[in-house]
């Protein structure tokens, strides 16, 4: 039977700014974390993929912040599976205090990939029993996101330290490009209340820079990460004045 994954951590210092705040590359590490550890509880892991040739690929991530976690809270991280299709899976994240206010809630979607044939594999045929729970922390769907026209391009390094053990640039690092895009000064006068991310290719470990095109709208931050002509993900960021 399927269940929650509810672990109950200290906020280290080290994973946060200079405002004392959670860094988002720290946030989304985590999540992803979570996400592992409790595929692996479920025999839908590491594991599982590498010995069946399969592998879970993050499609969509949408993170509202509440509150944004603070040094030294102790906090309370939850995942689960929420809804399961053919080839496509759900997961939700919720943060919370010990006293159970809320401080993040995020969604995602993943499609279970056939590393022979790079095309959706079913769920069904590799992992039987595999299915949600009915609780949702948001109603949101799961669209292409938004075109626009951007007015700002940045270059950022590839790092060897930015590739995971599955061989690509790890997904948290997308995050990083995204919100160092917009620069120092609005960094240091905005804080990050949501983050919308639309993958769609896996960045190979030899490139050496990615492009960063960027437009504001108000206080979204609106951003495409490429190399030469292809598109790799879009990133939407929601931002409030500090």
């Amino acid at each position: 039977m399927i269940t929650k994954l509810v672990k109950e951590r200290k906020l280290k210092t080290y994973q946060c700014d200079r405002y004392g705040y959670l860094r988002p590359i720290s946030l989304m590490n985590k999540l992803q974390g979570l996400a592992g550890t409790h595929a692996e509880m479920l025999g839908a892991g590491r594991e599982y993929c590498l010995s069946h040739n399969v592998a879970w690929v993050l499609t969509h991530i949408f993170v509202d912040i509440v509150d944004m976690p603070r040094a030294e809270e102790m906090l309370v991280y939850s995942t689960w599976p929420s809804v399961s299709g053919a080839v496509r899976s759900e997961r939700d994240f919720e943060i919370t205090d010990t006293n159970g206010n809320l401080k993040v809630r995020a969604i995602s979607q993943w499609v279970l990939i056939d590393l022979n044939t790079r095309k959706p594999a079913r769920i069904s045929d590799h992992i039987p029993n595999w299915s949600g729970l009915p609780e949702r922390v948001w109603e949101r769907e799961f669209d292409k996101g938004p075109d626009f026209i951007p007015t700002k391009t940045s270059v950022m390094a590839c790092r060897f330290d930015d590739i995971d053990v599955n061989q690509h640039i790890n997904n948290a690092v997308y995050t990083v490009w995204a919100t160092e895009s917009v620069g120092f000064e609005f960094r240091n006068t905005h804080k990050l209340r949501g983050i919308d991310i639309y993958f769609e290719r896996e960045i190979n470990p030899t490139t050496p820079t990615v492009r960063i095109e960027t437009c504001f709208k108000g206080n979204t931050s609106c951003h495409k990460i490429m190399t030469q002509e292809i598109e790799h993900a879009k990133i939407i960021c929601h931002w409030e004045d500090r």
